[in-house]
């Protein structure tokens, strides 16, 4: 589904993507792992267009796709989350959800004025397209809460609601399990399961954990100063002596 070729990015003297070469499989839920500064989040970012590639190639389902600005991306049906989540505060959680969605009736005075029931028509079934994803990753019971009250946890389960909105065809997370206690890491990683394999959505998957990686992701891609250093089923990415020593630290010894 996606295909990194020869890709490059520089921040200055920085290569922070050096001619890497990569491809993501349609309906697969693929690891990304490697060391803070090994260009993870970068790809990412060149990949959803917050950043222009220096050189590479970039193809989601055989279309280059390097180059564009981030609103043309997401209209491929590709949707990321980030680090740090980056929620509505002010808004309400169902809010949050109805925002997402594209070309909305109410977004042009005219129909306001002239054609009102389409736009609450409209409303209405966004309205209802959100209580259903929030039912979905239970958080239904939380809807009218402002969403800069929630949990960490919540908000990444908020984020990963936000992108259903879009009924993407492949989503990034990036570190999902970062500051997310056991219990909503488990309806976590059981809601990206069922969205891979209920609706076929591709899923690339920046995490530090470990444990979540090997037991959620497979294949799994190492990354190492900009580049591609192995890939592999966990297994093989267990065995592999370059990763057991530069990453997994010999806990899988």
């Amino acid at each position: 589904m996606l295909e990194v070729k020869s890709l490059e990015k520089s921040f200055g003297g920085l290569r922070a993507v050096d001619d890497c070469s990569l491809e993501v499989r349609k309906e697969f839920i693929t690891g990304l792992i490697g060391p803070n500064g090994a260009g993870k989040t970068t790809l990412f970012n060149l990949v959803t267009g917050f950043h222009k590639p220096d050189g590479g190639e970039i193809l989601f389902k055989g279309e280059r796709i390097d180059g564009l600005p981030p609103h043309k991306i997401f209209r491929r049906k590709i949707c990321r989350t980030f680090q740090i989540t980056r929620e509505f505060g002010h808004m309400t959680v169902l809010e949050n959800l109805m925002l997402v969605p594209e070309n909305q009736r109410g977004e042009q005075i005219l129909n306001t004025w002239f054609r009102p029931g389409l736009v609450k028509k409209q409303e209405r079934e966004i309205r209802d397209k959100a209580l259903g994803v929030l039912e979905f990753v239970e958080l239904i019971d939380l809807k009218d809460e402002y969403a800069g009250t929630l949990s960490g946890g919540q908000k990444k389960l908020l984020e990963l609601a936000k992108t259903m909105m879009a009924d993407p065809d492949m989503i990034l997370l990036d570190e999902p399990g970062a500051g997310v206690n056991r219990t909503l890491m488990r309806k976590l990683v059981d809601n990206i399961r069922e969205l891979c394999s209920e609706k076929g959505i591709t899923f690339l998957i920046i995490e530090h954990d470990m444990d979540l990686v090997m037991s959620l992701c497979n294949p799994v891609i190492v990354m190492s100063e900009g580049q591609k250093l192995a890939e592999g089923t966990p297994e093989e990415i267990r065995s592999d002596k370059r990763v057991l020593e530069a990453y997994l630290g010999g806990q899988y010894r």
